[in-house]
């Protein structure tokens, strides 16, 4: 679906006050005030590429987990500016997964794994879990939970969770090759890796852990 060249500038002329000013709440608010979540789907799909831009940095203040998908795909998008916004979108809208309480939760799940408080991580996670297993950053906290004790295979599990859940969840294919490896697992690690460099391309540690590993692989 192409542009409308009589609207969608109006998103560009936003985004480009933006980049004079970097005051994103007023980016917000006018963006709020012009456009529909709906719209800006639309836009982040199959806009030109300022209005993906645009699109795109705009879903990650105001989306939520329904976006997902919409995030997803502007994670390969060929615009590498599209791509890093979406990397920081996403991650930010898997926190707006499930009830405000059990959002609440997931920030609290945040500043233990911050303060090393693994066991309360493992226990808030597992309550978490009992009440909804959908939600795939609290799987993936408690894999980070589980690794940093030394529980590998543990993580591993909740990390094919957290993909079951969410398939453009980098970070827990990231984890399960940071976990194979630590069984010394090379081949499934670097199988892992290359899973999470699929997902997200400018992944650009990840590709040199890739490059090494084929390297040892080699020889």
């Amino acid at each position: 679906m192409s542009e409308n060249p009589f609207r969608y500038p109006k998103l560009d002329s936003i985004y480009q006050q933006y980049l004079a000013d970097e005051n994103s709440a007023e980016f917000v608010d006018r963006v709020a005030s012009c456009y529909t979540l709906s719209t800006l789907e639309r836009l982040a799909s199959s806009g030109k590429r300022i209005s993906r831009r645009a699109a795109v940095m705009a879903l990650g203040f105001l989306g939520n987990y329904r976006n997902n998908e919409i995030f997803g795909r502007a994670l390969i998008d060929p615009d590498r500016a599209v791509r890093l916004l979406a990397d920081h979108g996403i991650r930010e809208i898997w926190q707006r997964q499930g009830t405000p309480g059990q959002q609440a939760a997931v920030q609290q799940l945040y500043r233990l794994v911050a303060q090393s408080q693994m066991d309360e991580v493992i226990d808030l996670s597992s309550e978490l879990i009992r009440e909804n297993p959908k939600l795939g950053e609290v799987w993936n906290q408690r894999a980070i939970a589980y690794c940093f004790e030394g529980y590998f295979e543990a993580a591993i599990d909740d990390c094919l969770e957290t993909l079951n859940c969410n398939r453009f969840h980098f970070p827990a294919a990231m984890g399960i090759g940071h976990c194979q490896l630590q069984l010394e697992d090379t081949v499934a690690a670097l199988d892992s890796f290359r899973l999470a460099l699929k997902i997200n391309p400018d992944l650009d540690g990840i590709r040199h852990q890739i490059t090494q590993l084929e390297k040892i692989l080699e020889d």
